[in-house]
């Protein structure tokens, strides 16, 4: 489904950029997958904006907060209640690290890191749901989490968000689902791999849409190739946030 009203609970629902400049930043993304930003003008919205894709909501992007990391994309799993999410979090190893706090009449929401070092955020939804679209060119599709032990991840999303795993998971690679349905991964980090989420954004064109990017200023981290959900490349925006993009197969999207 690419059109989407709401998210069962558990479900990865959002995505947002921390980025270092905000309006370079919307101008990579609006050549590269047609978006456009919507910056809210209220002071105490801190720069914060949304993204649209044929007038639907599907990113949003913000200030970078912390200078001493690099830009980065975060990941917002929808839950019942926040509060309750942090707290089971904390309970199983994790740490909640901001919030939970109110998002003017948006939702409510806290950022996580797992006991293995990742950040993920949870997000209640009231007036904003998160994505409007989904799994479709230009929109979110995949996340996927690179850890140390990924059986002690499995453990710690499967009792914070109620995932179930795949079949196929073992102690490399997990796929999660939600009521049966796969909705995000998780992969044993590799070399020089740090632990951490990444988004995935469907493309029509895995090789047009790697080079489209490259001219546009981007870094390709791993080139195009042909990988188990379709094809798919991993690149770094000019302000060095990374990212992969992907054909994607139908029945391995997640969001």
């Amino acid at each position: 489904m690419s059109e989407r009203s709401s998210y069962a609970p558990g479900t990865p629902s959002w995505v947002d950029l921390g980025s270092p400049d905000t309006q370079a930043s919307s101008r990579f993304y609006g050549a590269l997958f047609g978006w456009k930003a919507e910056f809210d003008p209220r002071p105490e919205a801190g720069g914060y904006g949304m993204f649209t894709l044929d007038g639907k909501y599907v990113a949003g992007i913000g200030p970078q907060q912390n200078p001493d990391m690099p830009p980065f994309w975060t990941v917002y799993v929808t839950v019942t209640d926040a509060d309750a999410t942090s707290k089971q979090a904390t309970a199983k190893g994790g740490e909640v690290v901001a919030g939970p706090m109110d998002v003017f009449d948006a939702g409510r929401m806290a950022v996580i890191r797992d006991p293995l070092g990742s950040f993920i955020s949870v997000w209640q939804p009231k007036e904003h749901i998160g994505a409007q679209l989904v799994n479709q060119p230009g929109t979110f599709t995949w996340n996927e989490l690179a850890t140390t032990d990924v059986g002690k991840a499995r453990d710690f999303y499967s009792s914070v968000f109620g995932w179930g795993a795949d079949a196929e998971s073992g102690s490399d690679a997990a796929i999660f689902t939600v009521d049966g349905g796969i909705v995000c991964g998780a992969h044993k980090a590799g070399d020089g791999e740090f632990p951490a989420w990444s988004v995935w954004f469907a493309v029509e064109d895995c090789d047009a849409s790697a080079a489209t990017a490259a001219e546009l200023g981007a870094t390709t981290v791993m080139p195009p190739n042909d990988m188990d959900f379709g094809r798919g490349a991993v690149l770094a925006d000019p302000q060095g946030a990374v990212f992969g993009i992907g054909a994607v197969k139908e029945e391995v999207q997640g969001a």
